[in-house]
């Protein structure tokens, strides 16, 4: 009896199985959440369906920036080759969307045969229309780095550009979305890049250090990143151009004027360098430089392991948006009148947006930050018949309610067991590589590392006067106790946490006392610490004292 009643609750209860991340997000999308979009025209004002090839593209990494500000140097820097359609200089060069893609053989796509290719995640930018496919290429090369990440080159954004916006939109009246248009030959710069950063797993915004102006365009591109903000990571690039007085300063405005631009509680991450393969101008930042760069690098290498991940985020994301729209379209719907006074009440409720807004939020539990822009939706709207909306359809809300409370968690434990099964997944070849091994990578020779290449041990250049001291801790048959160590160490003022370690380091016969060896060894380690550098989980080979290195055998 009610047997039915009992299927759909364990329906509920139960998430779905699948064998993979990717392709458990494709039948989610599909059987769950576009059903949603579909009713409520969701891809009329938010963005296109999403196809397979957005579940399975591999990451990707999107560069924006003002014209010379070394987006195409970085490209050829990361590859360390060059690339088709490349060309570089100090006037705005690239004119045309890049996606630097991984291939076989060495060529350019162009765009309106990119666009119909079911194997590339391009296929939605057709409804930009010609006046954007005729600046959209793809170039592909046989590169390693490409194996496991695209890279996608954009436009220079000129300085100044909405002075001139503001100019033509007095003289000719289109508006300043119209001109925009025409300023980026015919198609919606701003809104082609909010698809990109809706599908990309990071967002480089590059500045010039030499020339730090944040123009008001470059501002409206990235106030159009909202709701992207996670992706998002900034480079000071050309900061061997300056000297280190002016960088700080040149690094604190950047900040500054982030803050105002990019409405987050977070601060955005910057990183400072100079990403190309000439020499440095000014090299007093060297280290900085290389520190950092090796921090850009981490970054960028952990896209491929956490692109299933970040998937699964864009999509609970989608979802919440989808929601909200669907909210939002049933409500004006079911406000209209059904016969006199259409226009009218569109006018009203068009204007009342913000209220209806507030309504939908207090009634539903839902996040401010969830809604979308007041205005853009204000615009989409007037150019919609709003008697043709769909009323609220709860059964298609509960899906997707179903889908994140409980489909969505058992898909997290699925991207967890495959990134234990690649834990090593990450980008390979070009400038990735070439600091890897070899006395040029990080911190080579520095800190712990000082004295890798010498045959004499390290701390024996100081340990005549860690002897003075030891034998002062009244040593019993050549070693000094765990107190009576401690008695000097502490004089460090280090936490015990790091003293701790240092301990573990330098006791290598685990025997709860130090020789006068291990007792240097301890010395040196703090000394590493003081200096700024981090210690080594496991005692380097070259740091072991000589008499505790094992003989190897015969």
């Amino acid at each position: 009896m009610f047997s039915w009643l009992g299927t759909d609750d364990r329906r509920k209860k139960d998430p779905e199985v699948f064998q993979t991340v990717s392709d458990g997000l494709k039948k989610l999308y599909k059987t769950k959440l576009l059903p949603l979009e579909e009713h409520y025209k969701f891809h009329e004002f938010h963005s296109p369906a999403l196809e397979d090839a957005d579940f399975d593209n591999k990451p990707m990494v999107l560069l924006v920036g003002q014209y010379s500000t070394g987006k195409t140097s970085f490209i050829r820097y990361l590859l360390e080759q060059d690339f088709p359609g490349m060309r570089i200089g100090p006037e705005p060069t690239t004119d045309s969307f890049i996606a630097v893609m991984h291939g076989d053989t060495e060529g350019v796509i162009p765009g309106n045969a990119l666009v119909v290719d079911p194997k590339k995640p391009f296929r939605k930018l057709n409804s930009f229309g010609n006046a954007f496919l005729n600046r959209f290429v793809c170039a592909q090369l046989p590169n390693p780095v490409l194996e496991s990440i695209s890279v996608i080159d954009t436009p220079g954004i000129l300085s100044g550009e909405k002075q001139r916006i503001s100019r033509a939109a007095n003289e000719h009246g289109p508006g300043y979305s119209e001109y925009r248009k025409c300023a980026y030959g015919g198609y919606d710069f701003a809104a082609v890049l909010e698809w990109f950063a809706e599908r990309v797993d990071r967002i480089i915004l590059l500045f010039d250090a030499h020339k730090l102006d944040i123009s008001d365009e470059f501002s409206e591109v990235i106030k159009a990143l909202k709701n992207h903000e996670d992706k998002i990571r900034v480079v000071l690039n050309k900061a061997d151009q300056i000297e280190t007085q002016q960088l700080m300063r040149v690094y604190g405005a950047l900040m500054w004027s982030l803050g105002k631009i990019v409405n987050t509680p977070e601060v955005i991450r910057v990183y400072i360098g100079s990403f190309w393969s000439h020499p440095l101008l000014i090299p007093d930042n060297r280290k900085l430089f290389e520190a950092e760069e090796q921090d850009l690098f981490k970054d960028i290498q952990s896209l491929p392991r956490n692109a299933a991940l970040r998937k699964l985020n864009d999509l609970i994301k989608r979802a919440r948006l989808a929601k909200v729209h669907a909210y939002i379209i049933s409500s004006l719907k079911k406000e209209m009148p059904s016969v006199f006074g259409k226009e009218g009440k569109k006018k009203e409720l068009i204007n009342s947006l913000g209220e209806i807004y507030s309504r939908i939020e207090r009634e539903h539990q839902i996040s401010p930050g969830d809604f979308p822009n007041l205005k853009k939706m204000q615009e989409q709207l007037n150019a919609h018949d709003l008697n043709k909306f769909q009323p609220l359809k709860m059964k298609l809300l509960d899906t997707v309610d179903d889908m994140l409370a409980h489909d969505i968690a058992s898909l997290m434990v699925l991207v967890r067991q495959e990134e234990t099964n690649r834990p090593q997944q990450g980008v390979k070849g070009g400038a990735f590589d070439g600091t890897l091994n070899g006395p040029f990578g990080h911190g080579y020779g520095e800190g712990a590392g000082e004295g890798i290449d010498e045959a004499e041990w390290v701390v024996a250049r100081d340990k005549p006067m860690y002897d003075e001291i030891f034998y002062t801790l009244s040593p019993v048959n050549g070693k000094v106790t765990g107190a009576n160590a401690k008695k000097e160490m502490v004089k460090s003022k280090l936490p015990n946490t790091v003293l701790g370690k240092i301990w573990k380091l330098a006791d290598i016969d685990k025997d709860g006392m130090l020789d006068d060896e291990e007792f240097a060894l301890a010395n040196h380690l703090i000394k590493v610490k003081l200096e700024g550098h981090e210690l080594p989980a496991d005692l380097p080979g070259h740091l072991i004292p000589p008499s505790k290195r094992k003989i190897p055998a015969e």
